[in-house]
């Protein structure tokens, strides 16, 4: 990167006195131009605290507030918000719960949660639901909040196929509000609906920010973009920063038509555009620019560097994915022995999740350490959440979020209208969950039996809680575990045998670990309450594993490269149905399978390689692959096929020898 910012990043800073949109291309240093443009507006004389910048990973947030330290001392940076677009949105909500009707302390539902929601919504429902559909009703559910429609509004524009997921929408909301909680999705549309409803709410938000930022602005969906909006009145006080052509997020809502819709909305808009990529050789970004060519564009823009031009990037061809695998790693060992970098400087790129197995067992048996990302937290399965929220709950009772998760799993017959009713109960009281099950107000609104029910769980709550601070912790945690039948349950509940045996494998290494932090910590730190405290942190662990990769190749889908850059990249699986994905060709969704590759091309620094094979194995059957189409349309005097040019036998000589000395290094 430049020392010095280039005129078109000077610019973008400076200009403040109407609507910004950048236009910032792979790799052209737009993290850069938003620090900095913070840094300037505080010098310009307007407080951190009136300034706010949005993301949308709490890792981007991170990197954004570390570089802004660099440029502001403690003081001037006081007050700055640099966050998600969820986080403010939480921040909102947990500021202004009473102009909602919520009570103090909302808890926020997972995906997880969501479904298990939805699941006893539709096992205790009259109408005949189909249990079988409930992740498609959690998607559409998704998509309309995302696309700023409301529960009544779903009523009334559903079609007959989606009219049972509108419905269920509707009782899923009354149900959410009586648990005072939200799901992700509301973190944003509940600020929109607060705003739109309460004008001197929105003002109040107004005077708070008075400038706004907002990075990667082609991922905003509908709903997001009426949050900027209202944040940013008529005065349109604002930069955003995006590029039409890395906009890969349709499936999860993203709406890349925003940049466009940003100049109608704004007849005073700038558009300023970064074209110099700071990352990547010539020749990188002319293959690039070819292929992304090919896509309609509201916006027009050519990347170029003047790093030099660089090496012709790669086609390799394959009989099939075992030597696919196997053939990539051997090009990484070659290559590093070659150059004497390290094995953090290659990362490997597919297109699902599953493609990453054969790389992994390739990269094992060659002994090469590597770093999966993306791949499903411990801290993210269903049974670790469990426990946890038990464990949640013994310490305090009054964590309504910990009491919703476990009150009805393993099953104890307490159904949600019996909970939709003591939520309502509690919220009118404004007392937790827990504290409301022991009132005498709530006999009247519930059956004998469901009282009874949930009276019996909170004295058994009590007792276990009581039991794991007196007596041996760790005898009584796994002693719950059994008396509530928990492993019977994820017996009954896991589509098979080996995956229920996984889950209680799972169980059993979450107390293994409690009890190594128990025993670490000092006796002061050693309590249940300590430990559960503990957990909150989980994030600094995760960040820690970040930083364990630099010495890795690392595997990652493209959607996860997004943002990240690497010496050497290999794209593996470049074949139709895989890149572009067979589900966006039968939709008629290539633009972006296009952008898709696009982010792969320009995610390399110096060299790029191309992989695909002749023959796959999908569903236990070898088929035929054809190469995809994306290879056709980049500039074939920029591209090596080395199938068509054997390796001389010099390089063979290099290879051997590369090979030979990385067997020595794995037998020392």
């Amino acid at each position: 990167m430049a020392t010095k910012l280039n005129p078109q990043q000077q610019t973008a800073v400076k200009t403040i006195d109407r609507p910004l949109l950048v236009l910032a291309g792979a790799g052209s240093g737009k993290t850069r131009v938003i620090t900095e443009k913070i840094a300037y507006l505080v010098k310009q004389g307007l407080p951190a605290r009136h300034i706010a910048a949005l993301t949308f990973t709490n890792k981007a947030s991170r990197e954004m507030k570390a570089r802004v330290s660099k440029l502001l001392d403690d003081k001037e940076l006081r007050g700055l918000r640099v966050s998600t677009f969820h986080s403010l949105g939480l921040e909102i909500l947990r500021k202004e719960h009473k102009t909602l009707q919520y009570k103090a302390g909302i808890s926020l539902f997972d995906e997880q949660d969501k479904i298990t929601l939805l699941k006893n919504l539709i096992t205790h429902s009259s109408q005949n639901y189909d249990i079988d559909a409930v992740n498609i009703y959690s998607g559409l559910i998704g998509q309309w909040k995302n696309s700023f429609v409301t529960p009544e509004q779903a009523l009334s524009l559903a079609n007959a196929e989606e009219q049972e997921a509108a419905q269920i929408y509707v009782d899923y909301t009354r149900s959410l509000k009586a648990y005072n909680a939200v799901d992700f999705d509301d973190l944003i549309l509940l600020p929109v609906l607060l705003f739109q409803q309460f004008p001197e709410t929105l003002e109040k938000w107004q005077n708070t920010i008075r400038y706004l930022l907002v990075d990667e602005y082609q991922d905003t969906n509908i709903t997001q973009y009426q949050l900027v909006k209202l944040l940013v009145g008529k005065l349109g006080k604002f930069t955003v920063v995006g590029d039409d052509d890395q906009s890969i997020y349709a499936w999860r809502g993203a709406h890349p038509e925003n940049l466009a819709q940003l100049q109608k909305d704004y007849m005073r808009l700038e558009v300023i555009k970064l074209e110099q990529n700071y990352r990547s050789y010539g020749r990188i970004l002319k293959v690039a620019n070819q292929l992304i060519a090919n896509n309609p564009h509201a916006f027009e823009k050519k990347l170029w560097s003047d790093m030099g031009y660089g090496d012709p990037l790669r086609v390799l061809a394959h009989k099939n994915d075992l030597e696919e695998a196997k053939q990539v790693v051997a090009e990484i060992v070659h290559h590093k022995f070659k150059t004497g970098g390290c094995y953090g400087n290659y990362a490997i790129l597919y297109r699902s999740n599953h493609q990453s197995r054969l790389f992994e067992r390739s990269l094992g048996e060659q002994d090469v350490p590597y770093f999966i990302t993306g791949s499903a937290s411990f801290f993210s399965y269903a049974e670790i959440k469990d426990i946890l929220s038990y464990l949640r709950l013994f310490v305090n009772p009054d964590d309504d979020a910990a009491f919703l998760r476990v009150v009805n799993t393993p099953r104890r017959e307490i159904g949600p209208s019996t909970l939709e009713k003591l939520g309502a109960y509690a919220s009118g009281r404004h007392i937790s969950l827990f504290s409301a099950c022991s009132e005498m107000g709530l006999k009247p609104l519930l059956s004998e039996q469901a009282l009874a029910r949930l009276q019996k769980f909170c004295q058994w709550t009590l007792r276990t809680s009581a039991e794991i601070q007196s007596g041996d912790t760790f005898a009584v945690m796994r002693a719950f575990i059994q008396q509530i039948n928990y492993h019977q349950w994820l017996h009954e509940n896991s589509t098979s045998q080996a995956a229920a045996e996984r889950k209680i494998k799972n169980v059993d290494e979450l107390l293994e670990w409690l009890q190594r932090l128990a025993e670490k910590a000092e006796d002061s730190e050693n309590t249940l309450e300590a430990i559960v405290a503990k957990i909150q942190l989980l994030d600094i662990l995760d960040r820690n594993q970040e930083e364990e990769a630099d010495s890795q190749v690392s595997l990652m889908t493209f959607h996860a490269a997004k943002g990240l850059e690497f010496p050497h990249v290999f794209l593996i699986g470049f074949e139709e149905d895989i890149l572009p994905h067979q589900n966006s060709v039968e939709t008629g969704n290539i633009e972006e399978e296009r952008r898709l590759a696009y982010v792969g091309i320009t995610r390399a620094q110096h060299t790029c390689t191309f992989s695909y094979c002749t023959h796959r194995k999908r569903y236990g059957d070898i088929s035929e692959s054809a190469p995809s189409r994306f290879l056709e349309e980049l500039p074939e005097e920029d591209l090596e096929w080395p199938s068509k040019n054997p390796v001389d036998k010099e390089e063979q000589k290099v290879r051997g020898k590369a090979n030979l000395a990385h067997l020595k290094s794995m037998l020392s």
